[in-house]
């Protein structure tokens, strides 16, 4: 839990940074792939190359591919369509993603999740309700697919880590997770980039790098190993508690406008799906938990 809540503090900067100083001014595809180039430089020097199972690579590269590669070339493009605040707090729905997808590995089924989900999407649509612009919606859906990415590659890490337990420190391995995520950025920004967009600042390129060694590199690595150390419920809370610490961060240091009644009507919606998927969704049996 510990390493969690270090995490989530981490991130906490990370929304607003991106929102106000690179989204709309760094090519995203650039932003993604400079991220994932200088996290794997990180991991490179104290990768394990001999003794690890070629499952176990591969389990973990889809992990990053997931988790790290289509989670923000997606998040990043949702800032183009949607304000930080937005862009927050429909992240929650990761946490019913995550429930889902532990129950299909451990091939339960339990229909509460998916009904709250529905009552998370009523307080979304709250918080546009005169707004609905196509924009909007393709920003919901791309954060939404980023959502699911980023719970799949969370649970999947647990698992492996499960399966394949090595007698070596875990960052001996994790490099693998960034090669992985390589292997989406580096074709997205190729096909998808823009050249004219590359970081045109210091600032812009410090916080990159801030980004990229610290948020990326450290942070994912700390987030999956404090995930592998808790159960699915409180990786799942979790997964939430970076919302309103990203929004307090959001509005205390930019002062950024925003209809409060109309984020806390919403917002206080889809906490009540959280709620309903927490009380009565079956209780998992100990141990599968980003």
């Amino acid at each position: 839990m510990t390493l969690l809540i270090l995490v989530t503090i981490l991130w906490a900067f990370s929304f607003s940074l991106i929102g106000e100083f690179l989204a709309g001014h760094v090519d995203s595809d650039f932003a993604v792939l400079s991220r994932v180039l200088l996290a794997a430089l990180l991991f490179l020097p104290v990768t394990r190359w001999a003794g690890v199972p070629g499952r176990l690579k591969l389990g973990i590269m889809v992990t990053g591919a997931l988790q790290f590669g289509i989670t923000y070339l997606c998040l990043y493009r949702s800032f183009n369509y949607l304000t930080v605040p937005e862009v927050l707090l429909f992240t929650v729905f990761t946490p019913l993603y995550v429930t889902l997808i532990d129950d299909a590995l451990y091939r339960r089924f339990s229909p509460v999740a998916l009904l709250a989900a529905a009552v998370a999407t009523l307080g979304a649509g709250i918080i546009r309700y005169d707004g609905l612009s196509q924009d909007y919606l393709t920003g919901f859906l791309l954060l939404q697919v980023a959502n699911i990415t980023f719970a799949a590659g969370q649970v999947g890490y647990k698992h492996l880590m499960r399966a394949f337990p090595l007698p070596v420190p875990a960052w001996r391995t994790f490099g693998y997770f960034f090669f992985g995520a390589l292997l989406i950025a580096a074709p997205s920004f190729m096909i998808f980039g823009d050249a004219n967009m590359l970081p045109a600042t210091g600032l812009q390129w410090g916080i990159l790098i801030w980004l990229g060694a610290a948020a990326s590199g450290l942070g994912l690595y700390l987030w999956n190993r404090g995930a592998c150390q808790v159960d699915a419920g409180t990786l799942a809370v979790m997964n939430n508690v970076l919302v309103p610490a990203g929004l307090l961060v959001n509005r205390l240091i930019w002062n950024q406008d925003a209809d409060l009644v109309r984020l806390v009507v919403g917002g206080a919606v889809i906490a009540f799906s959280l709620w309903l998927n927490a009380r009565f969704r079956p209780r998992a049996a100990s141990g599968i938990a980003t």
